[in-house]
């Protein structure tokens, strides 16, 4: 609340200045305040992820033996994204902080099963199966911007059966 004080010289009533803390929460300054880190989260983390490769698509090695096409299909839809070295990095994998935690899940998903490097390191059958059969994988928040992944439980079974038959 801002008070009257009398000037010195004039006598006149001036205004009192408002406060440095509450100068700056008004809401125009919290405003630019927010682009300008914005901004900056853009400028360092962009480069940060550029030089490092981590949002690349290494040559594939090797692909399973597929059972039918079908289960294949139904893999790259569902999982390859996160899953293979043929990642689709979508517009806002480049906007920081979301890049962050898609090239994490990336980064994860890849270590933990990656289709085109089939051979290279052992996989648990039965753990893959079993993440897709209790909906752990795909996990919600891909489903919330790749809604096009999400199966059908006839699709669900579908593809257990034909991993369950292609990654023996």
């Amino acid at each position: 609340m801002s008070t009257s004080t009398n000037s010195p010289r004039s006598g006149r009533a001036v205004p009192a200045r408002p406060s440095l803390f509450r100068s700056i929460l008004r809401p125009r300054n919290l405003a630019i305040t927010a682009i300008a880190l914005f901004a900056l989260i853009q400028v360092v983390s962009f480069p940060v992820i550029s030089m490092a490769g981590w949002q690349t698509n290494p040559n594939p090695l090797a692909e399973p033996a597929w059972d039918k096409p079908e289960t294949r299909a139904l893999a790259v839809r569902a999982c390859y994204d996160c899953h293979s070295d043929e990642t689709v990095w979508p517009w806002y994998s480049q906007v920081a902080p979301v890049s962050w935690l898609v090239t994490r899940h990336v980064i994860d998903g890849r270590r933990k099963l990656n289709f085109s490097e089939w051979g290279v390191r052992g996989v648990e059958v039965n753990e893959v199966t079993r993440a897709v059969r209790s909906g752990k994988m795909p996990t919600k928040d891909f489903l919330l911007m790749h809604p096009e992944a999400k199966l059908t439980d006839a699709e669900k079974q579908q593809l257990i059966d034909g991993l369950s038959a292609s990654l023996r």
